[in-house]
């Protein structure tokens, strides 16, 4: 059993709500942990997770939250042995807030998330977001956490045209999440990595994950956003020299390699060229571009690029 009882940041992020939710439903309507060991802090078991799911529900159908903690506390052991009979994991619910953002087989924080931006519950994900930063770094949350989430929701718009108001909201509170996490590094040395989306393409959030994972191993970067023209892209590779080139593309429609064909002619052609994103298509790649397959790769390469200059220069 011991192995079933889940701290308060768990327990929100299984259900997409913020841990401040979790006291205010504990201390108004008595819905909190039963798990006590003396010296420790409580803990939740299955069954109060299941009561706490019931209230999650119930209030993100438009029930009031005394009424719904009613609802909790009068149907307990049916929750519990549910949740008993099913490892103690509360089965994912299969609409919420009039849909669902589908996330496959991402863990317990990915659906908790997912729940929380269609609640768009601001709070929530960002407290979620910053947790699995902190525990996992920056490769992980965006491969396991965001990643998922955020197709999810390309999935549903591309289905239904819906869901634009929960993007937007879920793609500040990604944004503003990786920004925390990169001021919280101090890189030295100069910005050898020079980040950028391609003309037109406006989806940024890639970029500003490969930039927070180069904080986090101490690379510096320059980062100049969503839809770089190729002229200020070539001034930029001109004026600052650098090392690599990250080139985002998200969709076919911005993927063309009369780009990257700009960056092997310029001047001071950079060290490392890399076509980064799934708009781009291996064989229309200029020979000398290289196509990073996720993110850990693309941050693999830029690690490699800077030992090789502090080889070179005896740093």
């Amino acid at each position: 059993m011991a192995d079933e009882e889940l701290s308060a940041g768990a327990v929100a992020r299984r259900l997409g709500v913020a841990v401040t939710t979790l006291r205010t439903w504990h201390q108004r309507y008595g819905l909190g942990p039963s798990e006590h060991v003396p010296g420790h802090h409580r803990r939740y078991t299955p069954a109060d997770l299941a009561r706490l799911e019931i209230m999650r529900r119930l209030t993100a159908e438009g029930v009031s939250p005394a009424e719904a903690a009613r609802w909790a506390r009068q149907a307990p052991n049916q929750a519990a042995a549910d949740a008993l009979r099913n490892g103690g994991r509360i089965r994912p619910l299969t609409r919420d807030g009039g849909g669902s953002i589908p996330v496959g087989r991402a863990g317990p924080a990915a659906r908790g998330l997912a729940r929380a931006a269609m609640r768009l519950d601001a709070a929530a994900m960002s407290e979620t977001i910053a947790h699995t930063l902190t525990a996992t770094g920056v490769v992980a949350t965006w491969e396991t956490l965001l990643r998922p989430v955020l197709v999810g929701v390309g999935e549903r718009h591309a289905a239904t045209g819906a869901l634009v108001e929960v993007e937007h909201l879920i793609s500040r509170c990604v944004s503003e999440a990786f920004a925390a996490a990169s001021r919280a590094k101090t890189p030295t040395g100069p910005a050898r990595i020079l980040l950028s989306c391609a003309d037109e393409e406006q989806h940024s959030l890639p970029l500003e994950a490969l930039a927070a994972a180069l904080a986090e191993v101490g690379i510096s970067c320059r980062m100049l956003g969503a839809r770089v023209p190729l002229a200020a892209l070539v001034e930029a590779v001109s004026r600052t020299g650098p090392a690599a080139v990250v080139l985002w593309s998200h969709t076919r429609a911005t993927a063309d390699p009369a780009q990257l064909g700009a960056l092997l002619a310029a001047p001071r052609r950079p060290l490392l060229i890399l076509a980064a994103g799934p708009g781009w298509q291996a064989d229309t790649l200029p020979a000398g571009v290289v196509r990073p397959v996720d993110l850990a790769e693309a941050l693999s390469l830029a690690v490699a690029v800077r030992d090789s200059l502090d080889q070179a220069t005896g740093a």
